[in-house]
């Protein structure tokens, strides 16, 4: 029932066909009448061949042959060389549709002509002579029906009802003809088309051309055949991959992938290990039978049978020569682990996997080359490629084959070559051949990781164990480490680029900054590059992880030499060890502390770590001259083999003509200054490691490490300082600490132990008050439990040191730094509220007088009392002492009920801590020191809000005579401390300050400005121009001095009342600051005092300001001022 339905398909396909290919067999012999003709003819048969095969219908072998005989007519009826290309061009289509088919089952014969017909029109030689030049497309055609007979098929795509051993057979049989000596020359022939094709810049010919002979060499070439297209073809894939015949940057990825493709099988059958076995140019020995078959072998190569001349014999000379050249060849492809695609560096792994698998033994000298290919490749940044390179060196040194043994030993060798060459490559600054060695190594390192064992069970333990021995006690490290750390110069960034710094610190105690702060990076001098660096550290990092806790003693001896001095050997080996460490633990302190995993760590590596962080805070603890460090170290220890200088010299000796006996001595390096702050970086990246390793248990150790990493925060270097910063958030992070406040919070006696330890005589750092005023800093409001014992300490040192002006000034700070933080928490105190005195004494309205004038003489309104007569006016037989004691009973509890209700509320612990420290600072308003006079004048400012009244004016009402001199203080920036001073107190005790501000400051600040009127006019700050006033910086002394007095006489024109004299004094004293070029500042603080004169005195304000401006005549005109512009000022006080 089914052959029907097929049969009438058949019968509707043929009947289309047919219809085409009469015609077109009609007009076979073409001229220039028919050529018009048959070009439409063949186009519509190559899209009926389309369209049936989009329908799924199969050609017949007759329907094949029918179609095909249209086409071979045209062919056998004209000239070759007559046909047009475009004709050509569509019956190599045609008959490329027909071959997916026919290839099958067609004759041998046939497809020995197809192919013949398809490599002449490639080649061009068309018959007798030189043939006709086609152009690409035409050549493409022929290609792509040559590539339709050369294919490689699948067994599903057999015909139907066909043997299941058709596929086989029929390639059994092309196999046969193609590799037959008479067919030899052909396939040459076509080859050395396809060479030349394959270069064209036509780039679907070169695809195809690079496919076909792909196809030839690995399915139709005979071994016998390939060692002589060998050079051929290995030259041109070779220039092809890499694209020398064409100037336009890389090839094409998939071009590349071709080229090898193409170049892998035939190096492996011309040159593989089971070829040159069978030959006979080369025997394996894998046990005692081969050893006995090697000793009986030849010494000289048999003579070769005898073969046509297109053939060449493998000899062991021939050999030798090949693999000498090809070797070559394999080296001019390095550039190709560059290449920006995958797909080229896919096939480069591949390809290298495959030479590596099958030429072990014809191929040594390639060995180390090929390797290192997959080596960087498996450190690419693409995923698809790294895995590949990975999967494949994998593969290649876990299977049980002859090659591994070989392949292991060469890895030994490439990872031995690459770390004595380092050094070199570092200082020559040659970075890419530095980045190159570096990832080798650590891909190297990375197979010898547990986690990259392949599944079959096979464990690279000679790797890692090379690697153990490397860094262990017999690995030599004492060489190659001091070899490797005399080019490691490092050197701190010119400008440090991070979100931490020390104005970050203000913001420690925010809860909602939850951001970290990253390590700063140091900078090599003999690498530029950053990607560089990063690879020597992650080769480091590979080393240690690869190697594990065996690494540790390279890790003690690079500690050991880092410790020795503050040289640039000692810098280096300290970030050495730092890397390496790291890579022991499994993290890195880029990843920061929320990245490492909790699990458990060995005890060897925790003792470690223990003795490393005890180890690395003794090194803040010396006291050494660093100004006078040498790279020498201490005569006590060994000599730094770095210093023996290796010297060549070529010629003659110079003479020196002198009486001088011995060899001047040369004279060793400088050390730069820079050395120390980078020894002391790199101690506190190993001490966040070993707080890494210990976690939670690093808190045995905290006792010695927080000082040195507070000491690192207020150091005035940003780089080192923001590396302490860094430290302190890595171990609150590791140690599981929500903050770093909350981890010296935790710790607090500690660190304040810490730094009372370096405040005593016999150990004394002048640091140590920084330190104690950046932990306040950081701990933040929770600072008040602890800041009793904080400021104890503090007084305690500067009744000990109160001669020494820089710890003085130093505990001084401290004691701003908690005053600042009790300021920021405690809330503001009551103060007795004093009400606007000139306000006050300002009459509105008279309706009050009047209504007394009228009622003055008025009698008191008559009240209605009931007379009771005489009455006793105490209780009958009271006596006069009963009646005190009665009156002592009566008013004894009112007496208690009014002390309760007057008491004051008890002082916080914040406000008695603020009077303690008021109440003992005060004595060092007096001191030598112009700045700690000026900060214990902001201290008492800062103070003033916190403190009740009760507690703050005693202090100064003993003080203020103190306070008053400081007013006429030599230094501008006491004074304007000062100022500042008087305007708290002002502000929050002003019934306090009421007489004093008129009596005893106001004639001060009429003097201060005055003074401050003539320094300006010498001030390099100062405003320029007519009438300026003040200067330009809003930071200057002059300026906060003004604007303390403005602020000052504000509140005190406020709270007291105050003479017209006075009054007249401060209004035209402050009409310079209303001039318009004044400084913003000062012209809003003006205008605020202006307006509060006017409460009290409004005619008196007009009065002065309307003269000043110009506006008034008769005796005022003296105040006019024209080189004041305060006309809009004066309108908005006036409200104008």
């Amino acid at each position: 029932m089914n052959a029907q339905p097929n049969e009438s398909l058949s019968q509707q396909w043929f009947s289309k066909f047919k219809y085409i290919c009469v015609p077109l067999l009609e007009k076979s012999h073409l001229s220039a009448g028919t050529i018009a003709a048959v070009l439409p003819l063949l186009s519509n048969l190559e899209s009926t061949l389309l369209d049936a095969g989009e329908t799924g219908f199969s050609l017949s072998q007759s329907l094949v042959s029918y179609i095909f005989f249209p086409l071979s007519t045209i062919l056998r009826r004209n000239e070759l060389s007559a046909i047009p290309d475009q004709i050509l061009e569509r019956i190599f289509g045609v008959l490329a549709i027909l071959c997916e088919t026919w290839w099958w089952y067609c004759d041998v014969q046939i497809w020995d002509q197809i192919f013949k017909l398809c490599s002449s029109i490639i080649g061009g030689v068309e018959g007798k002579g030189k043939g006709k030049v086609r152009d690409d497309e035409t050549k493409e055609a022929a290609a792509r029906c040559l590539w339709a007979i050369l294919r490689e098929r699948r067994a599903e795509e057999a015909p139907q009802d066909s043997p299941e051993e058709l596929l086989h057979t029929r390639i059994s049989q092309l196999q046969a003809h193609s590799q037959s000596l008479q067919f030899m020359p052909v396939l040459g022939q076509t080859i050395n088309t396809l060479l030349l094709t394959a270069k064209s810049p036509h780039l679907p010919l070169q695809r195809i051309s690079l496919k076909i002979m792909r196809a030839l060499i690995g399915v139709y070439a005979s071994e016998q055949f390939l060692p002589s297209i060998l050079p051929g073809v290995v030259s041109s894939m070779t220039r092809i991959a890499l694209g020398m015949s064409s100037k336009k940057g890389w090839v094409n990825g998939d071009i590349v992938a071709l080229s090898l493709e193409t170049l892998e099988p035939v190096i492996v059958k011309s040159l593989g290990d089971d070829v040159s076995i069978r030959e006979g140019v080369v025997r394996s020995v894998v046990d005692l039978e081969d050893f006995i078959n090697l000793a009986g072998a030849p010494a000289v190569d048999p003579k070769p049978s005898e073969l046509p001349p297109y053939l060449t014999p493998r000899t062991s000379s021939w050999l030798r020569a090949s693999a000498s050249q090809l070797h070559i060849a394999i080296n001019s492809l390095t550039l190709l682990v560059n290449h920006p695609t995958p797909l080229a560096l896919v096939a480069l792994s591949s390809f290298s996997r495959a030479i590596l698998a099958s030429t072990h033994l014809t191929l040594p000298q390639s060995r180390p080359l090929l390797l290192s290919f997959l080596l960087s490749l498996s450190s690419c940044a693409f995923p698809e490629v790294s895995q590949a390179a990975h999967h494949a060196l994998s593969e290649l040194l876990a299977t049980a084959s002859n090659a591994r043994l070989p392949l292991l030993q060469a890895l030994l060798e490439i990872s031995k070559e690459n770390l004595s060459s380092l050094p070199r490559s570092i200082s020559s600054q040659d970075d890419t051949k530095v980045e190159h060695i570096a990832g080798q190594i650590e891909a190297i390192c990375r197979l010898a990781t547990s986690s990259s064992t392949p599944p079959t069970g096979l464990s690279l333990t000679s790797i890692s164990s090379g690697i153990e021995t490397l860094l262990g006690p017999t690995g030599g490290i004492e060489k190659w480490g001091f070899t490797l750390l005399s080019v490691l110069e490092f050197t701190s960034p010119q400008v440090t680029v991070g979100q931490g710094s020390i104005a970050q610190l203000l913001l420690e105690d925010d809860a909602d900054n939850p951001d970290t702060v990253n390590f700063p990076e140091a900078i090599l001098k003999n690498v530029l590059a950053k990607p560089t660096r990063d690879a020597l550290a992650r080769m480091l990092r590979a080393l240690g992880r690869s190697s594990g806790e065996n690494s540790i003693y390279a890790v003690e001896w690079f500690v050991r030499t880092g410790c020795y001095s503050r040289t640039n050997n000692a810098v280096a080996a300290l970030w050495c060890a730092a890397r390496l460490l790291e890579g022991i633990c499994g993290f890195s302190l880029d990843e920061g502390g929320m990245a490492i995993s909790s699990g458990p760590r060995s005890r060897k590596l925790e003792r470690f770590a223990r003795g490393l962080a005890r180890d690395l805070t003794e090194l803040w603890d010396e006291e050494s001259d660093l100004d006078s460090q040498t790279d020498t170290p201490r005569t006590d220890r060994q000599t730094d083999d770095s210093l023996l200088k290796t010297e060549f010299t070529k010629g003659f000796k110079t003479i020196r003509a002198t009486l001088q006996v011995a060899e001047p001595r040369a004279t060793l390096p400088t050390l730069s200054e820079e050395q120390p702050v980078l020894h002391k970086i790199f101690c506190l990246q190993l001490l966040s490691i070993s707080a890494g390793i210990l976690q939670a248990r690093y808190a045995s150790v905290l006792i010695q490490v927080l000082y040195p990493v507070l000491h690192s925060i207020v150091s005035p270097t940003p780089h080192l300082s923001l590396t302490g910063l860094a430290t302190l958030h890595f171990m609150s992070a590791v140690m599981s600490y929500a903050s770093p406040a909350n981890l010296l919070l935790s710790n607090f006696d500690y660190a304040l132990d810490s730094v009372s330890r370096r405040l005593s005589r016999r150990w004394l750092d002048v640091d140590a008050t920084k330190v104690m005023a950046v932990l306040v800093r950081l701990v933040g409001a929770d600072v008040v439990q602890k800041a009793g014992d904080v400021v104890e300490e503090c007084f305690d040192r500067l009744d000990e040191y109160h001669g020494y002006e820089v710890i003085v000034q130093g505990l001084v700070g401290v004691l701003g730094e908690v005053i600042k933080v009790i300021e920021a928490e405690e809330p503001p105190t009551k103060k007795e509220g004093w009400d606007d005195m000139q306000s006050s004494m300002i009459v509105r309205s008279l309706d009050p007088l009047f209504e007394w004038l009228t009622h003055r003489k008025d009698l008191p309104p008559h009240e209605d009392t009931p007379d009771y007569g005489p009455a006793p006016q105490r209780a009958w037989g009271a006596t006069k002492a009963d009646e005190e004691s009665d009156e002592r009973q009566s008013d004894g509890p009112t007496t208690h009920v009014k002390v309760a209700e007057d008491a004051e509320p008890a002082p916080t612990p914040g406000q008695a801590l603020t009077k303690q420290m008021v109440s003992r600072s005060i004595y060092f308003l007096t001191h030598a020191s112009p700045v700690i006079r000026a900060r214990i004048l902001t201290l008492l400012s800062s103070a003033t809000p916190v403190l009740p009244e009760s507690a703050l004016l005693p202090s100064i009402h003993q003080a203020w005579p103190f306070i008053l001199n400081r007013l006429n203080d030599a230094e501008p920036f006491v004074v304007s401390a000062a100022a500042g001073l008087v305007e708290s107190l002002v502000t929050h005790v002003g019934n306090f300050m009421g007489r004093r501000v008129w009596d005893d400051v106001w004639p001060r600040f009429s003097s201060i400005l005055k003074q401050l009127d003539a320094s300006d006019d010498q001030n390099a700050l100062a405003r320029r121009g007519y009438g300026a006033v003040g200067t330009e910086s809003a930071y200057t002394h002059s300026h906060r001095l003004y604007r303390s007095i403005l602020r000052t006489m504000t509140a005190a024109v406020a709270g007291v009342h105050m003479q017209d004299t006075s009054s007249w004094q401060v209004i035209l004293a402050f009409r310079r600051f209303l001039h318009k070029q004044a400084h913003e500042e000062l012209q809003a603080c003006a205008r605020e005092l202006y307006v509060t004169l006017g409460k009290g005195n409004e005619d008196a304000v007009w009065l002065a300001l309307m003269a000043t401006c110009g506006r008034l005549t008769g005796e005022v005109t003296y105040l006019r001022e024209y080189k004041w512009d305060i006309q809009d000022n004066v309108r908005v006080i006036l409200n104008e």
